[in-house]
């Protein structure tokens, strides 16, 4: 049960670099923002990679060649997955946004059955169903045009596939690597992914919108944090993927939307609805099934 403990404790970390990201979106827009946690994140997440060669006494994996596609998929997909959930962010509330893109569990566990073979107990896959079911209790919203919810869904749901995909990716990297030490093979895939998402980013922005480059700089307080937040989560997130399958981490994740729900209170004041309120409890139902299947 190692991997529900660095779940918890990824998915807080996440919840707080969300929340920072999400008020970066004004004044750095939605790729800028999504760049921040790349940007500002690798530079820890090497600091972490250093940490654990010194502790395990090893030198770094040499990935194999098939190591490289997996590392990819997983890296780009959660770019493009970033950057979707922020523009989600930009049109809805914020827990009514996590909802959306937390119903990455069903995909993850699709995905992970066909491209990696992972197996889904049965009490696994009641407790994945009921935990979607209740986030998507949670993103109904009474009183939204009709255009504008069916949009925001739309985006929202492809957010959490994406991140689903990036899960698979990364796990499936993390899986090919052999090495003995689970710590060192999240934390060299973790350090891999960052490395690329950072890279190809500011290339991007280089060649389309250098501006967006010196305002990312100019608001670097923030986005140190954000970057820091986002390494540590992602650190956590590899640990888990590398002893467990990627759907019981993403279904064990669904308690952001807990933690969404008291980010929402205290610093956006948004209020939370009696519907939200039923969500949360399914939510709350399903997680309990799925520590119970383990």
């Amino acid at each position: 049960m190692l991997w529900a403990v660095f779940t918890l404790i990824a998915a807080a970390a996440q919840t707080a670099r969300n929340a920072t990201q999400r008020e970066l979106t004004a004044t750095l827009g939605t790729v800028g923002a999504t760049h921040v946690r790349f940007l500002f994140g690798f530079p820890f997440a090497l600091l972490f990679l250093a940490g654990v060669a010194a502790a395990v006494g090893e030198g770094l994996p040499s990935p194999p060649a098939v190591f490289w596609p997996w590392a990819l998929t997983g890296a780009l997909a959660q770019i493009a997955a970033t950057a979707t959930m922020l523009a989600v962010m930009r049109q809805r509330s914020f827990v009514i946004s996590y909802a959306y893109v937390k119903t990455e569990p069903i995909p993850v566990a699709l995905f992970g059955l066909i491209f990696l073979g992972d197996k889904i107990k049965p009490l696994a896959a009641a407790a994945i169903l009921l935990a979607t079911v209740g986030v998507i209790v949670i993103s109904l919203k009474q009183g939204a045009s009709e255009e504008s919810t069916a949009r925001s869904t739309v985006i929202g749901l492809f957010s959490g596939a994406l991140f689903a995909l990036s899960a698979i990716g990364y796990r499936g990297a993390i899986l090919t690597l052999h090495v003995r030490d689970f710590v060192m093979a999240a934390t060299f895939t973790v350090t891999v992914g960052l490395v690329i998402q950072a890279a190809a980013l500011t290339l991007y922005l280089w060649l389309r919108d250098r501006q967006v480059l010196h305002d990312i700089l100019r608001a670097w307080k923030p986005s140190l944090f954000a970057g820091f937040m986002g390494a540590f989560a992602s650190e956590f997130w590899f640990l888990g993927f590398a002893i467990t399958t990627a759907a019981n981490v993403r279904t064990l994740a669904l308690v952001e939307v807990l933690f969404a729900q008291a980010v929402a209170h205290l610093i956006f004041k948004e209020p939370t609805m009696p519907r939200e309120r039923v969500g949360i409890v399914l939510v709350l139902i399903g997680v309990g099934l799925l520590v119970r299947a383990y």
